[in-house]
């Protein structure tokens, strides 16, 4: 078995690695890359996913009934081997499960479902959070797909914008540098109605995260020319990331955020952790898709 996983239509294709269920390529209809090729220099990731954390933790750790158990930041899924479930020539489903080395870090039975389908020009990800266990599941989920800046279909980086699908006026938050955990003062918007201007400044001190967004989709890149349209019906947060100088914008729909600067409490009484019940799931879905 191929650790690559193609799928496609004749409007987009995109692969996908065993490792992570990380999608690796993806390509318009005529063969043009629109997401980062990983630039060691920058960022080598291209589109992970999150899980059960989203961003860091203090100290690394959480604290699960008074113990700690060591948590590297964006936790474990993305450096963990997926089995595929399913393959059609347009569709996949990548399985992760509990294991001694999961629990070691996150004492919980859980099943990491990642199915993936396009339809036309939309790649459609519903993720399943299944809880086989007999106790509630904490859980938090991130995606982070790395999209090229600029995108080939014309224009500068400078030209390119973030356009909301909704009037963002609210104050964002913003990371500690130091640590990545989350500081408490928020910070006015750069957004201007809709529209946010990417430039590099604005990631000079990590992520801009949205977490009293009203838009549940945003699209990327210049305005009158073919767009990206990122679309997160159930997720509440949004992070925007690069590097300064670097060749890709990450637009991250996010179930979860890193620790509050200070936090040492538990790990399911931190916001935005969802609690999936003995038995039950928790599904999260984001799409993809070229706007015209």
């Amino acid at each position: 078995m191929t650790d690559t996983i193609r799928i496609a239509t004749d409007a987009l294709s995109a692969e996908f690695s065993l490792l992570g269920a990380e999608m690796r390529v993806l390509r318009d209809e005529a063969g043009r890359d629109l997401l980062s090729d990983g630039p060691r220099e920058y960022w080598t990731g291209r589109a992970p996913f999150l899980f059960p954390i989203v961003g860091a933790v203090n100290e690394d750790v959480i604290h699960v009934e008074g113990q700690a158990y060591p948590m590297a930041k964006h936790g474990f899924a993305r450096k963990s081997m997926f089995t595929l479930i399913d393959h059609q020539p347009a569709a996949a489903t990548f399985r992760l499960e509990s294991s001694g080395a999961t629990r070691a870090q996150y004492p919980f039975e859980f099943r990491l479902d990642i199915a993936v389908a396009i339809e036309g020009a939309a790649l459609h990800t519903y993720v399943t959070i299944f809880n086989p266990g007999d106790e509630p599941l904490p859980a938090s989920f991130g995606f982070h797909p790395a999209f090229r800046w600029p995108l080939p279909w014309g224009g500068t980086r400078a030209d390119h914008r973030l356009v909301f699908a909704e009037d963002e006026p609210a104050p964002i938050r913003r990371i500690d540098t130091a640590n990545g955990l989350v500081l408490p003062e928020p910070r006015a918007t750069p957004v201007e109605g809709k529209m946010l201007a990417v430039r590099d400044d604005l990631f000079v001190d990590d992520a801009i995260i949205f977490d009293e967004l009203h838009s549940r989709s945003v699209r990327f890149g210049v305005p009158g020319n073919r767009m990206i349209e990122v679309a997160f019906t159930d997720l509440p947060l949004l992070g925007v990331w690069t590097k300064p100088g670097a060749p890709f914008l990450c637009i991250e729909p996010w179930q979860g955020l890193a620790d509050p600067v200070g936090y040492r409490g538990e790990f399911r009484a931190k916001p935005y952790v969802v609690e999936v019940a003995p038995g039950a799931s928790h599904v999260l879905n984001m799409t993809i898709s070229l706007k015209n």
